[in-house]
């Protein structure tokens, strides 16, 4: 890994490589001294079917990051940028549980959780504009599910939460009724683990406090 020195080349602004208005809101509640711009990107989520959980997460939010920059090449942005990709899966059984197609899917994917506990990754990407420079991360929270009726999980399905959550819950919403218990970051369930971002922050001199 490169030093701090070498990396830090005057970043002016984070890119939030996500249309999240979660992860926007984890992002903010930094009140870091840089602006944070957010681009939404359209990026192909196809994985591979050898890749682990933490490459599918890691390979995914680099994807993502990467999009950005391809859109801030073509505005031809000056300021150097950290972008920030982020992505979040659900795991069970070794089985990559991404968002639903449907609701019908939605209901599917809960009947498996129910009861039972499972995995959370969150794969998170920095990229410099500057040169394409790449550092990834990632992080797992293990997170056990209620037992639930087929009217409790058709009941949450209506509300229409899970339709854009990955395993087809939120836990920062009401699908944190649903939850027995977590082991690990809390924040890596909603979808970006600020321990881990801080972290990987600091390697370009930029202090969240």
């Amino acid at each position: 890994m490169e030093s701090k020195l070498s990396r830090n080349e005057a970043i002016s602004q984070l890119v939030l490589a996500s249309s999240s208005p979660r992860r926007k809101e984890l992002v903010a509640s930094l009140d870091l001294s840089l602006p944070v711009y957010i681009l939404s990107t359209d990026t192909d989520e196809s994985i591979e079917a050898h890749w682990s959980p933490e490459q599918v997460v890691e390979q995914l939010s680099l994807r993502k990051a990467n999009a950005a920059l391809d859109l801030l090449q073509q505005k031809q942005a000056v300021e150097t940028s950290l972008i920030i990709g982020a992505d979040t899966i659900v795991v069970l059984d070794g089985d990559v549980l991404g968002k639903p197609v449907d609701d019908d899917e939605a209901k599917a994917m809960l009947r498996r959780l129910q009861g039972r506990a499972h995995e959370v990754y969150t794969g998170i990407a920095c990229v410099l504009s500057s040169s394409g420079e790449a550092q990834l991360a990632h992080r797992m929270t293990k997170v056990k599910m209620k037992p639930l009726s087929e009217e409790q999980i058709a009941r949450y399905v209506a509300t229409g939460e899970p339709r854009d959550k990955a395993g087809s819950y939120g836990i920062q919403g009401l699908g944190s009724t649903l939850v027995d218990e977590i082991e690990g970051c809390y924040f890596n369930v909603v979808g970006l683990p600020l321990s881990l971002l801080s972290d990987m922050l600091a390697t370009y001199d930029i202090a969240v406090f």
